[in-house]
């Protein structure tokens, strides 16, 4: 009789905490739902780019300029913010750090900073002032590299880790409720820096440990597939960079940024070169609004810092045409991002017979370009992944070139055995799976069913830290 009351005990605590484990997982669902959409909620903000480049001509200047270039002499937050207004504007973002490293708040930890520079005034706490007196929201825009502090591919040491942490925390604990971070710099093919040598998960843990209601933003997530959310609390787009959100079938929570000026930062012929046609912007805004889609237009301060007349007279101009009618459509719940590092990348790979030059290895090469593709004699493909030794894992992340698999299931090897994982059945284009961690030495997907020769973009294994 005991031990069937230990039996039974045992039972009744497993299921409980099952229940627990789900009832967490949809808390933490519903969570980041409302705050994706309190964010595409807001529809129309100002980007800031002022900083170091703006008396250089130049949007990547020398790393090497001094402080004593960055001096503004009439710095009016204010003008910002109300210029902001009458574009019927809801929040702002400044950029705080830009790629050359000069830091405009009074920070600890450099001296190459603008308490430095003549103004020697901190320009993040006067901005934030100003727009939060205004009752604008407020947002940040930092960059994970930085030329002058040698935070580039090759060079990054520990040290410059604890610099962004560091930086990150005076941010965050220095201005108030910050709405969302904009992280730039990062995992991007011209910045090179990848997600392991200043690691994401950490980063975005200690974020969310000093303000778990800041959005983060990684303005680099193009390379990942628009129906998965990696490394990112909401879709970004820079559309000055060719990149385009397909507005006629998105369901993500979106951002879109580009230049109301020519470029980002001030340059010395803006006050006498047109900026963007104000109408074709409210179109824009219009546009991406009905698809869930935030946009964030950039204005240049100049070396004054101030905005120029031509660029005011453009915002008033948009304020007229546009005027903000209430809640956003309702994205899909995506859950929490995918944060950690892939296990998979690069690891050794088998599969079953491949479609010509389509090999195994084009599946885990952290490129959603290639791909690896079955050849068509093969009734039921096969693809799996060698750790090389024991690892642990909690989520993987299917994606294909197109949706095309409908059934397969996973199955792990353990001590020399293969056992189950799941069985699953998703049907978009990223199909992704959590699950209680286990370990193994290999991981193999089997494919059962799919409406066409069946091909893998990439085949990602993640340990998320929950």
């Amino acid at each position: 009789m005991k031990k069937l009351l230990t039996v039974a005990f045992l039972l009744t605590c497993i299921l409980f905490k099952v229940s627990a484990q789900n009832n967490e997982v949809d808390a933490n669902t519903a969570n980041y739902t409302a705050l994706q959409q309190k964010f595409v909620d807001l529809k129309f903000g100002m980007f800031i780019h002022f900083n170091i480049p703006t008396y250089m001509d130049a949007d990547w200047p020398d790393p090497e300029t001094p402080a004593s270039a960055f001096s503004p002499k009439k710095l009016n937050a204010d003008q910002w913010a109300k210029a902001a207004k009458t574009a019927n504007m809801t929040y702002g973002c400044l950029t705080t750090k830009h790629h050359s490293g000069f830091c405009i708040w009074d920070t600890k930890t450099t001296d190459y900073n603008v308490m430095n520079s003549p103004l020697k005034r901190d320009v993040v706490k006067e901005y934030v002032d100003a727009f939060r007196k205004n009752d604008l929201k407020v947002m940040l825009y930092y960059s994970i590299l930085d030329t002058h502090h040698k935070l580039r591919p090759h060079q990054i040491t520990q040290k410059h880790f604890e610099m962004v942490k560091a930086q990150l925390t005076e941010l965050l604990t220095k201005y108030g409720k910050i709405e969302a971070i904009i992280i730039d710099g990062w995992d991007a093919p011209w910045s090179r820096i990848s997600y392991d040598d200043i690691n994401f998960e950490d980063v975005y843990h200690l974020i969310k440990s000093i303000q778990p209601d800041c959005v983060l933003m990684d303005l680099n997530g193009a390379k990942y597939p628009a129906e998965g959310l990696f490394y990112s609390d909401i879709k970004t787009y820079e559309m000055g960079a060719g990149q385009r959100l397909s507005t006629k079938d998105n369901v993500m929570p979106s951002l879109a940024c580009l230049p109301l000026q020519s470029s980002w930062f001030w340059k010395s012929n803006f006050p006498t070169t047109p900026v963007k046609e104000p109408a074709k912007m409210v179109a824009q805004l219009n546009t991406l609004n009905q698809a869930g889609c935030n946009f964030i237009l950039n204005v240049a301060p100049n070396r004054d810092g101030l905005f120029d007349d031509n660029a005011l007279a453009a915002l008033k101009e948009i304020g007229k045409l546009w005027k903000n009618d209430g809640p956003a459509l309702k994205p899909a719940a995506t859950g929490a991002p995918i944060i950690s590092s892939n296990l998979a990348k690069n690891k050794p790979a088998n599969a079953s017979w491949s479609d010509d030059m389509n090999i195994m290895d084009f599946a885990n090469d952290d490129d959603f370009t290639t791909s690896w593709t079955s050849n068509t004699a093969v009734k039921t493909p096969w693809y799996e992944i060698d750790f090389g030794h024991d690892t642990e894992f909690n989520t993987i992340a299917l994606t294909e070139p197109k949706a095309n698999i409908s059934a397969y299931h996973l199955e792990y090897l353990q001590n020399g055995v293969w056992k189950p994982l799941l069985e699953g059945s998703t049907a978009s284009r990223v199909k992704i799976h959590r699950f209680n961690r286990v370990w193994g030495t290999k991981l193999r997907l089997t494919i059962d069913k799919a409406a066409g020769q069946v091909s893998i973009a990439e085949f990602g294994v993640y340990n998320e830290r929950r």
